[in-house]
């Protein structure tokens, strides 16, 4: 998988602010694997995704077993100075005093967006977005790539500097080595063993040195592997890509692991630095190929407006929207964007509204139906659920490697109960597009225990805790698990005391298709945008059960409400005055809090109502 990096490749990124003359209109430029917008000009359009392209091919051929492609298409939006640049990055970047960025890199579940601003001087202006585009090219790689080599790697690549013929990887930074000079190294056996779930992952200082240590791991083998022309990080790679411990590996492939501490060490203080050197005259890139199109302006605004939605920036993307809808009334992006927002504030209602009308006027657009089908799937009956399933099937066709669709597909199957054959095949189909998604994993996990397979439930929630961010990922993971093995058990016994009693094996195989318990919630799923009410009390009498439905009280001064959700991952939880101690177990930890719940009427007169939001308080 990883080739040794003195090839012969190239990768010219260079963006001279020299070249770049103020035109009257954008321009958008897509090649087979990006699609960019500049207000340049056509030429540093088309060299603009030239680079990308070279980009993603040098990864190709370093790392001919990554997927180089991610699952979601990725936008760029080149802006030619200061100006532009301002008015489509983060808020968080606008006021006096911030970092001045010089590209910003946005992975969301449908879309990537890069933007760059082209006239910036800085000795690394791209390093977030050449970082960040780097893990993109290891998505997949996450069951198996150590968290230390993943971001050793996203660390190498970073410091890319450009020239008209070559491009330098994997130079240092000078505040990584000053800071690895100053503070005490990780030790090596930690160092391999740090994971999604370790304080040196998630807290500052611990962090840092985390961060600095995987960049210098990394290079120094990279540089000795070439010196001595050994390839120990190959053999290192091959064992962790077959399982094999991070820590059992390291040892096998690089020895003794206090000698290469000693070594790494060395390294570090030694400042004695080499870089790599690449060309790409090789690359098979077909310039002539890239189509070009000169946008109106209103074409151009819903472009930025779309991107402005998902960076963050509600307000300036609704009023750019809204000029592009006053210019344009059949413009089919600006519905998708206030689809978007409306779906982003948890407005199902708008969301649907925007995007049915979006598939109407395109019905090409593989994000409208698949964002129409979404927002219809709460409280759906017969009829919706044909048009849900409709809209799905469209979208897989229109963009079959867009994998939030298959699994969108999965889960209205498995919840009614149909072709849950197909609906197991559309899961797995996902999380072959995006194996790094942990929602697909949970939704393949919920697919499995419809079949009545809970032990492959288990096993693939167990995979899916690899995928886990942050401590309340795990929490909830293991949540999950408990439940998913509680049932197995439970089924397993009753299958043995029946079993156990039968006089024929046709009794058996009955017996056998009887222990599939039926898992349908008992109180129906209501729309979150219907009448709202709330009451302040301690939420007491807490009951979970599968997949994820849970039943509680709220005890007041003058009344016990009774409330419920099918679904308590979809729950709006938040403190008031305190910060949760990890991650929050729904099932186990709400009990005795004080906490002011949200909810909405149900047609289910037995209840008080279904939860949509818990506030707790101390």
């Amino acid at each position: 998988m990883y080739k040794n990096l003195f090839l012969s490749l190239a990768l010219v990124l260079a963006f001279p602010s020299a070249i770049f003359a103020a035109p009257e209109q954008w321009v958008r430029v897509s090649s087979d694997h990006f699609t960019l917008i500049t207000d340049t000009n056509e030429k540093q359009g088309r060299h603009i995704v030239d680079q990308f392209e070279r980009m993603r091919w040098m990864f190709q051929t370093l790392f001919p077993k990554a997927k180089v492609d991610p699952a979601a298409p990725i936008f760029i939006i080149a802006a030619k100075n200061a100006k532009s640049f301002q008015a489509i990055e983060p808020a968080a970047y606008l006021s006096e005093g911030q970092l001045q960025l010089g590209g910003y890199f946005l992975k969301a579940t449908d879309k990537n967006y890069i933007i760059l601003r082209l006239d910036v001087q800085q000795e690394h202006p791209f390093e977030s977005v050449y970082h960040e585009y780097t893990h993109l090219q290891f998505g997949d790689d996450f069951d198996w790539l150590p968290l230390w080599l993943n971001e050793g790697l996203a660390e190498f690549f970073q410091n890319t500097d450009i020239h008209d013929k070559n491009v330098m990887l994997g130079q240092p930074s000078v505040n990584d080595i000053l800071f690895l000079r100053e503070n005490q190294l990780i030790p090596l056996a930690t160092l391999f063993k740090v994971d999604s779930s370790s304080p040196y992952y998630h807290e500052d200082q611990k962090g840092t040195i985390f961060y600095a240590e995987s960049w210098a791991m990394t290079h120094y083998l990279q540089v000795t592997d070439r010196q001595r022309n050994t390839h120990k990080l190959d053999s290192y790679l091959n064992l962790v890509r077959n399982h094999e411990d991070a820590v059992v590996a390291a040892e096998r492939a690089f020895g003794d692991l206090k000698q290469l501490q000693n070594a790494l060490s060395s390294y570090i203080k030694a400042g004695d630095y080499k870089a790599f050197i690449l060309n790409s005259a090789a690359a098979p890139i077909d310039e002539a190929s890239y189509k070009v199109k000169i946008l109106t302006q209103p074409e151009a605004d819903a472009e930025r407006a779309d991107c402005l939605a998902y960076i963050g920036r509600k307000d300036d993307a609704k009023a750019l929207v809204n000029s592009v809808l006053a210019a344009d009334p059949n413009n089919t992006l600006a519905r998708e964007t206030l689809g978007y927002l409306a779906f982003r504030d948890g407005d199902n209602e708008a969301a649907r509204k925007w995007y049915g009308e979006a598939v109407k006027l395109d019905s090409q657009s593989y994000l409208a139906h698949y964002y129409f089908a979404a927002t219809s799937m709460s409280g759906s009956g017969p009829e919706q659920n044909t048009q849900i399933e409709s809209s799905l099937r469209a979208a897989i066709r229109l963009d079959p490697a867009f994998a939030p669709s298959y699994d969108l597909l999965a889960v209205l199957l498995a919840q009614h109960r149909e072709k849950l054959d197909e609906a197991h095949t559309l899961s797995l189909h996902a999380i072959q597009l995006d194996r790094g998604n942990l929602s697909f994993r949970v939704n393949a996990a919920n697919v499995l225990m419809a079949m009545g397979r809970y032990d492959d439930a288990a096993a693939t929630l167990r995979i899916a805790t690899r995928l886990a961010k942050n401590p309340a990922d795990t929490a909830m993971l293991q949540s999950r698990i408990d439940q998913v093995e509680q049932i197995a058990r439970s089924n397993k016994e009753q299958a043995a005391l029946v079993v156990s009693s039968a006089t024929d094996s046709v009794q058996t195989q009955t017996v056998e298709k009887l222990v599939v318990v039926d898992e349908k919630p008992k109180h129906p799923t209501e729309s979150a945008s219907g009448p709202k009410h709330q009451t302040l009390g301690i939420i007491r009498h807490v009951e979970c059960s599968y997949p994820s439905v849970m039943d509680f009280k709220v005890e007041t001064s003058k009344k016990t409400y009774s409330l419920y959700s099918n679904n308590y991952f979809k729950l709006d939880l938040s403190a008031l005055g305190f910060e949760p101690k990890g991650g929050m177990n729904m099932c186990k930890d709400l009990e005795g809090f004080e906490a002011r719940v949200q909810y909405t009427d149900s047609a289910d007169k037995s209840v008080d109502g279904q939860a949509i939001a818990i506030e707790l308080r101390k």
